[in-house]
């Protein structure tokens, strides 16, 4: 049997352009799986901040840009907070360009963590698909994502099992990993590079404990990211020596594995739940293994001792251990599961299958996974 084209709708995240980087790992993710999905011969109409670009074209690819304020992310507000719109906001001017068009397509995929387009999906005729890219990170949000869960349990996906388990969820959740661009990501199969760290410069990310470690071996630690909370980057300065940390900043995928596949390990430090952990799967990618907290979505990317090592939460003396005995994993290891399980193909399908049972299922209330 042969699946038949789609034409969907994609809806980036409202809290910044594609390529800003303060969309964090969410805007590697829709970029693959754009790319995956055109590979299966579906047509895309890619609604996003202006300012929003792709690093490829495709006769298959329209893109939508939109101009407004950006929306505040839920990662820094306290769980017990409302919903926020700012005036100007380029949410609901998203939302209303893709019911504009929403005649035109088959479903729409939803990237935003945000309230507003899953509360759309109880009044809007088209199927709305949401892959869920955080866990429970406000009140507000748990009740309307496990909401969703219980009347559109066809149309909720999560990266991860972990992530799913924040949500009261009627049936067993939809689990679509993530996936990249295994032409982006080249093996390196040097063992003794410096030690790597990425992602957003942020508390919750917990670069701290990583530069401890660091600091405690005498080794300089590579840093990538976008440097959300500069009160934050400035206090790790002001408590190591500045010798030991290097900031590399956000860089294009293409500059950012070539340089990430020198280190001999990346540290992942996570102080919150992961939904997914897209930089270790990156990491992976050029053939370094993963030393990280085992925390959310990292204890299911991460085969101890195979791939790399999971350590407790906060264990710092753990993680100085785990670096010392990194020689023992073989770096081909760490390429051959994300060929296996990770690029944006397999991606791609595991999208597409939900998306081909949503809209088949007459009563998604009864949908298994």
């Amino acid at each position: 049997m042969i699946n038949k084209q789609l034409k969907l709708i994609l809806v980036s995240t409202p809290i910044g352009y594609l390529g800003s980087g303060k969309g964090g790992g969410v805007e590697i993710t829709i970029i693959s799986l754009i790319k995956g999905l055109i590979l299966l011969g579906h047509k895309i109409i890619l609604i996003a901040p202006k300012g929003s670009k792709l690093p490829f074209e495709s006769k298959l690819l329209e893109i939508r840009l939109i101009d407004g304020i950006d929306q505040p992310s839920w990662q820094h507000q306290k769980t017990s907070d409302p919903v926020l719109i700012p005036f100007n906001s380029v949410l609901p001017k998203l939302w209303e360009e893709v019911i504009d068009i929403a005649n035109e397509s088959d479903a729409v995929i939803n990237f935003a963590y945000d309230w507003l387009p899953l509360w759309l999906t109880k009044i809007q005729a088209i199927k709305i698909f949401h892959l869920i890219s955080m866990g429970a990170e406000s009140l507000i949000m748990k009740e309307i994502i496990s909401e969703i869960g219980q009347l559109f349990p066809s149309q909720l996906a999560f990266h991860t099992k972990i992530q799913s388990k924040d949500y009261s969820l009627k049936n067993e959740p939809i689990i679509v990993g993530n996936g990249f661009d295994m032409e982006n990501y080249f093996f390196n199969k040097n063992e003794n590079g410096p030690l790597g760290w990425a992602g957003r410069i942020a508390p919750e990310k917990g670069l701290e404990d990583a530069v401890k470690v660091a600091n405690d071996l005498d080794e300089k630690l590579l840093v990538w990211g976008f440097i959300e909370d500069k009160e934050y980057a400035s206090k790790i300065e002001n408590i190591f020596k500045k010798e030991i940390v290097e900031w590399r900043g956000f860089l294009p995928t293409n500059q950012f594995q070539e340089q990430l596949g020198r280190c001999r390990a990346l540290l992942n430090t996570p102080k919150w739940n992961e939904a997914y952990g897209n930089v270790i799967v990156e990491a992976m990618a050029c053939g370094v293994p993963v030393i990280a907290y085992d925390l959310g979505g990292p204890g299911e990317l991460i085969e101890d001792g195979f791939n790399g090592f999971l350590v407790k939460p906060n264990d710092i003396e753990g993680l100085i251990k785990a670096t010392k005995l990194i020689s023992e994993i073989k770096r081909k290891n760490c390429r051959d599961w994300f060929e296996i399980k990770a690029t944006n193909k397999v991606f791609a399908e595991r999208v597409e299958n939900w998306l081909y049972k949503g809209l088949n299922k007459k009563n998604s209330d009864d949908l298994q996974d």
